[in-house]
């Protein structure tokens, strides 16, 4: 009898099995059979800088094959003069990589632009400084070398920062190295710049520099919002949002894989980034895979609150003209469920 019984057990087993492969295959099926016939929508999805690990979960997704299941026919692209925020509100591109601060000083413009996804759960940039310089806390900043690239937020920032913590922002002295090499920058021209750790910072730790890092999400909560995220138009999002949920799918998929395969996640962004230093993108891939989600329900969540709080901050410092309706900045809408 428990012969008999184990047999017709794997049976059921095996039968189940089958129907749940056949079902995949359905569904597959119906997929394909749906977009048969119906011509890729071209997509553009522009950079904010050249590619990264900040990107990965795009290169993925395109490498996947994923936006083609979507029914798109995705191109990725590195920024061209104008800048991803505007070209992306006036549909030069579909889809953009950019950052809270920038969205919410174009809205303040109405310049029609809105978040789709939180690329990172959390703020990982700060400011760097090489040890011996001792920049350990924001008051130590009082007569050093600022390097930045000419924007009023930064000086907002630094000056809110040290003044939370007795400094004198007066006796920083403030200098404009655009895109110069920070490694360069810090060994010739300044003592501390902003940085993002998860790319700058994991590359200090390759060529065995020493950096003092404060971190600007534990200087002030304020200063703990997205960096970077996934914008769209508002006119595309209202008028074709199908089109937009689709990118997500496809995106969300990117980068969940990402999180979870950091190494082999590492190997396609190389693919497509040939000219990128291996070991760095490697490296970097391991620290921000478990950064992308973190502590939020799912990968591309964002909170009213991160919204309303840096908004405030920039308004009571006078760098909004006035206060954005922060509820139509971004929106949670697109995500897979």
């Amino acid at each position: 009898m428990v012969k008999k019984y184990m047999i017709w057990l794997l049976a059921l087993v095996l039968l189940v099995c089958s129907g749940c492969a056949a079902g995949n295959k359905e569904g597959a099926a119906a997929k394909e059979k749906a977009t048969a016939g119906v011509a890729p929508r071209d997509v553009t999805i522009m950079l904010d800088w050249v590619p990264n690990t900040n990107h990965t979960g795009l290169y993925v997704a395109l490498d996947k094959g994923w936006y083609k299941e979507e029914g798109l026919k995705a191109r990725i692209v590195e920024p061209t003069e104008g800048g991803t925020t505007q070209l992306v509100a006036t549909g030069k591109a579909q889809f953009g990589v950019s950052y809270q601060e920038d969205v919410t000083m174009a809205r303040s413009s109405n310049v029609p632009v809105v978040s789709i996804a939180a690329v990172i759960q959390h703020n990982t940039s700060g400011f760097a400084s090489k040890k011996e310089t001792g920049i350990t806390r924001p008051k130590d900043m009082e007569g050093k070398r600022y390097g930045g690239w000419g924007s009023p937020t930064e000086e907002a920032m630094i000056k809110a920062v040290m003044e939370s913590d007795g400094g004198d922002f007066s006796k920083v002295k403030i200098f404009n190295i655009g895109t110069s090499d920070f490694f360069t920058a810090i060994n010739r021209d300044v003592d501390f710049a902003w940085i993002y750790y998860g790319w700058t910072g994991i590359e200090a730790e390759q060529r065995g520099i020493d950096l003092n890092f404060l971190e600007l999400r534990k200087l002030d909560p304020a200063l703990d919002y997205y960096t970077p995220v996934l914008i769209t138009s508002e006119k595309l999002a209202t008028e074709n949002p199908e089109l937009v949920k689709k990118f997500m799918r496809a995106t969300s998929r990117g980068y969940e894989y990402a999180a979870q395969h950091p190494d082999e996640a590492a190997q396609i962004l190389l693919k497509y980034a040939p000219e990128a230093n291996k070991n760095l993108v490697l490296a970097s891939q391991k620290y921000l895979s478990p950064r992308y989600q973190d502590d939020a329900a799912r990968w591309g969540e964002q909170k009213g609150e991160v919204w309303e709080r840096y908004a405030k901050w920039l308004y009571q410092r006078k760098l909004l003209p006035d206060m954005i309706d922060t509820a139509k900045a971004y929106t949670n809408q697109f995500l897979p469920k």
